[in-house]
C-alpha cells in the first residue's frame, strides 16, 4: 500500500504548488455556534424545508499552518477519503481556496503516518464531526457537531472565481438571516480557533 500511496501523496505536494489557479474552487464559507435546542429547532426546520443531503460524519486530522490548513478526512457515512489543502485559516475571511485530492479510505492512516514523519508542522489536532447536509435555496448547509466547536452550523457556497465572492457571501447572509441564526465575525471566528488551539496544546504538554 506505501508505493500505491506515495505517488498520489507525491502528486498532491506538486499540485500544491502548481495548480493552476483558474482550476481551483473558492469555498465561501460562514459559521453560526448555538446550544442543543438551536440544534434541534434547525434540524427540524431544515428537515421540513430543505433538500436533505444526508449524513457526512467525518473523522478529519488537521495539520494547521500560519496562513493555511492541510486536512486528511476520512467520511467515514460515505466510505470515502480526501487530503485537502485550504490556502487560508479561519478567521480571516470567508473565501477559502481549496485544492484536493482523493485517496482511497483504507490509506488515510498511511497519509496521516507520512505528514506528522515529515514534521510539516507540530500543530496537529484530530477530531471526528458529526454531520449532516442540507440544501437549501442553492446554499448548502452543514448541522455539526464535534468535540471542540460543539454545536454548531457551516453555510457555503463553492465558486470558480474569487470575483464571484461578494454575491456568494450574500446570498448566505440572506439564507442565515431567514433561519434565524447569527453568523460569526472574523473576530469571534479568530477567537475561538486560538482558544480551541490554546487547550489542545495544554492537554498535549500535561500528558
Amino acid at each position: 500500500m506505501f508505493f500505491v500511496l506515495c505517488p498520489a501523496l507525491l502528486y498532491f505536494l506538486h499540485a500544491m504548488k502548481k495548480a493552476d489557479k483558474s482550476a481551483r474552487n473558492f469555498e465561501i464559507e460562514f459559521r453560526s455556534v448555538f446550544d442543543k435546542a438551536e440544534y434541534n429547532r434547525l434540524k427540524k426546520f431544515l428537515g421540513k424545508n430543505a433538500e436533505n443531503l444526508g449524513k457526512d460524519d467525518k473523522d478529519v486530522h488537521f495539520f494547521i499552518f500560519p496562513d493555511k490548513l492541510l486536512k486528511v478526512t476520512s467520511n467515514t457515512s460515505q466510505d470515502t477519503a480526501k487530503i485537502t489543502l485550504k490556502l487560508n485559516r479561519i478567521g480571516k475571511g470567508s473565501a477559502f481556496e481549496e485544492i484536493e485530492f482523493p485517496v482511497q479510505q483504507s490509506e488515510v492512516g498511511r497519509a496521516v503516518e507520512i505528514f506528522t514523519k515529515l514534521k510539516v508542522t507540530d500543530n496537529i489536532m484530530h477530531s471526528f464531526q458529526k454531520r449532516n447536509n442540507y440544501l437549501y435555496k442553492g446554499v448548502e448547509i452543514a448541522l455539526k457537531f464535534s468535540e471542540h466547536w460543539q454545536y454548531h452550523l457551516e453555510l457555503e457556497l463553492v465558486v470558480d472565481d474569487e470575483n464571484k465572492k461578494s454575491e456568494a457571501e450574500n446570498k448566505i447572509r440572506e439564507v442565515a438571516k431567514e433561519l434565524g441564526v447569527r453568523l460569526l465575525t472574523e473576530k469571534e471566528l479568530a477567537e475561538i480557533v486560538k482558544k480551541i488551539e490554546s487547550e489542545h496544546r495544554k492537554k498535549l504538554t500535561s500528558k
